[in-house]
């Protein structure tokens, strides 16, 4: 009977340590794509994606595996907040693949600089990954959007944390330049709390060499 509990207690110690590793595995390896993508040159917005809300999954290490292996992986922007040092690319859409090393839009037709550019993002356990950071957001900070050919300058405005089915924050609102940025409030699987940051377009200019410094790692 003591044998038995010995070795069910080694078992389980073996368990966790596979799980702890496991999990610091897949953080690396999504910290390693998204580096590798944001020193990729932009693509120009003419592809097509998922914009099926449905079908975003939960981070897992199979996703990840896959994801790391995946060809769809050219970037239509870049985004990055220098106060909570989040440097990401932006995808087309909601695919899973790319969702693990950056951002995706949420409308199809959106465009940077013109209505709300709306974003999403996951918040993995590590809370310095992807989206995780946009907790640690204030009003006033700067937002910084690029493409192929401009950078877009935001200031946040707006701060809050809603249901995950109060969706109107995405809508463009008339009159109004806007970036929207849109995470789960943690980093726990079936968070049902939506981290919301806003901010509105304060200049745009040349995307080039100096102007794209903010976006280096």
């Amino acid at each position: 009977m003591k044998k038995l509990k010995i070795t069910g207690a080694v078992i389980l110690l073996l368990a966790g340590l596979v799980m702890i590793f496991n999990e610091q595995i897949k953080c690396l390896i999504v910290d390693w794509m998204t580096n590798s993508s944001l020193k990729q040159p932009v693509k120009d917005d003419d592809s097509k994606g998922n914009f099926d809300f449905e079908k975003v999954k939960a981070v897992d290490s199979k996703m990840v595996a896959k994801a790391a292996f995946s060809k769809n992986h050219d970037a239509i922007g870049k985004l990055s907040v220098p106060s909570i040092k989040v440097k990401l690319p932006i995808f087309k859409g909601l695919d899973n693949y790319n969702l693990v090393r950056g951002a995706g839009t949420m409308k199809e037709t959106e465009r940077m600089g013109i209505g709300n550019y709306a974003l999403a993002g996951h918040h993995m356990k590590d809370g310095s990954l992807l989206f995780g950071p946009l907790e640690n957001v204030k009003k006033g900070d700067k937002i910084y959007l690029a493409d192929k050919h401009h950078v877009y300058v935001y200031e946040t405005t707006l701060k809050t944390v809603v249901d995950k089915h109060d969706t109107n924050y995405i809508d463009d609102v008339q009159g109004q330049k806007l970036v929207t940025l849109i995470t789960c409030a943690s980093g726990m699987t079936g968070e049902s709390r939506r981290v919301i940051v806003q901010g509105e377009l304060l200049f745009k200019k040349s995307a080039n060499k100096k102007n794209l410094k903010v976006f280096n790692k």
